[in-house]
């Protein structure tokens, strides 16, 4: 298992539990071959992550070893480096013209767009490389509820090699464990503040939003048009839930299912539900289109990160509040994105992704 200085290839650790893979057995950057080599038995376990678009490359491993444990190992936490370098792609002038861009074909009568989530990316550079192990651990240290993941992102080919995915993703995809089926789909926030009467406020004032329970709805209805096929006895709560993480208030309904087949793994859930219109949009290809065309490809910010074992069992968290650290660790590439209807105001939209950045530019120690 991970030896005291050595970087797991796989980290995946929250309330539900921790995992955690040594290293790269076998690696796959298609998931059609990674999905044949749990149904043969090959592979007894696939992790990884999964792309936004999932017609590029994945970054999934058969690990040469795993290990289940309550929490994240005590890892001497090494102190962040000083960043010398922040640029914003693009800055928020020109992230405000894609939303209202975006808002302006929502707005269209003839349009069948009825949501789009829009990212943009923050590019850091350090003086000393970044502990992935120590990131995790300030993640978790700021946010106990939410699920800190690590991926070794190689097996998706040479772009890639040597980079990691690490972040805090308060979105659980979809677990699965047996016939049961378990998804919380997150969508519509507000910050968070310190002063505890406007945190209050904040709170309150996004549970009765109707520009955001709009963009909720769409998550939820969509997730059960996607869930009806592959579940019965779809439990569905009838209001949103608020949900805090340690930078934002997020609307959350809790979905509970039984699989109609227990041929179903937990990656064919991940892939029927992704991308959720929690990143992506509504209808999923006009909105695909749509943020190829503004951001171009976001590599595997707003995918998915998890595992699946033999028995189809597994867990998948949507791949947010995240960094790609370069091979040499010098380097981070973080994306924060918005939900945006017919009912958003630019600014507001731009805000939304400063504060987004918060979470893991406080792993990365540059908050």
């Amino acid at each position: 298992m991970p030896a005291t200085g050595v970087t797991p290839s796989f980290v995946l650790s929250g309330p539900s539990g921790t995992l955690l893979a040594d290293h790269i057995d076998t690696g796959f950057s298609e998931i059609a071959a990674a999905q044949r080599a749990l149904r043969t038995g090959s592979a007894p376990m696939v992790l990884g992550a999964l792309p936004f678009d999932l017609t590029g490359p994945a970054a999934l491993q058969v690990p040469g070893g795993v290990r289940r444990v309550d929490a994240l190992p005590d890892w001497p936490e090494i102190a962040a480096p000083v960043v010398h370098t922040r640029d914003t792609l693009p800055a928020g002038p020109v992230h405000r013209e894609r939303v209202a861009e975006a808002v302006r074909r929502l707005r269209a009568p003839e349009s069948a767009l009825q949501k789009v989530v829009l990212a943009r990316a923050l590019r850091l550079t350090a003086d000393a490389p970044w502990d992935a192990r120590s990131v995790l651990r300030r993640l978790a240290r700021a946010d106990p509820a939410a699920t800190v993941y690590l991926a070794d992102l190689s097996p998706a080919g040479s772009r890639y090699r040597g980079s990691l995915l690490v972040g805090a993703s308060p979105e659980l995809l979809v677990a699965r464990h047996g016939a049961e089926v378990v998804c919380q789909p997150f969508a519509g926030s507000a910050p968070r503040s310190t002063d505890p009467r406007v945190d209050a406020d904040n709170a309150a004032a996004l549970a009765r939003s109707g520009k955001n329970r709009h963009e909720h709805a769409l998550v939820v209805e969509m997730m059960r048009s996607a869930l009806d096929p592959l579940c019965t006895d779809l439990q569905i709560a009838a209001e949103p839930e608020l949900h805090g993480t340690d930078a934002l208030w997020h609307l959350s309904t809790p979905i509970r299912g039984r699989l109609r087949s227990p041929d179903t793994t937990a990656l064919d859930l991940a892939l029927a539900l992704h991308p959720t219109p929690a990143v992506g949009g509504v209808p999923t290809d006009l909105a695909a289109e749509l943020i190829t065309e503004l951001e171009g490809d976001r590599g595997f910010y707003a995918g998915a990160v998890g595992w699946c074992d033999a028995r189809g069992d597994g867990r998948w968290v949507v791949s947010i509040r995240c960094a790609v650290l370069s091979a040499d660790r010098l380097g981070a590439l973080a994306h924060a994105g918005g939900g945006i209807v017919a009912e958003s105001d630019p600014d507001d939209e731009v805000d939304e992704t400063t504060t987004k950045f918060r979470t893991i530019l406080t792993g990365l120690g540059a908050a």
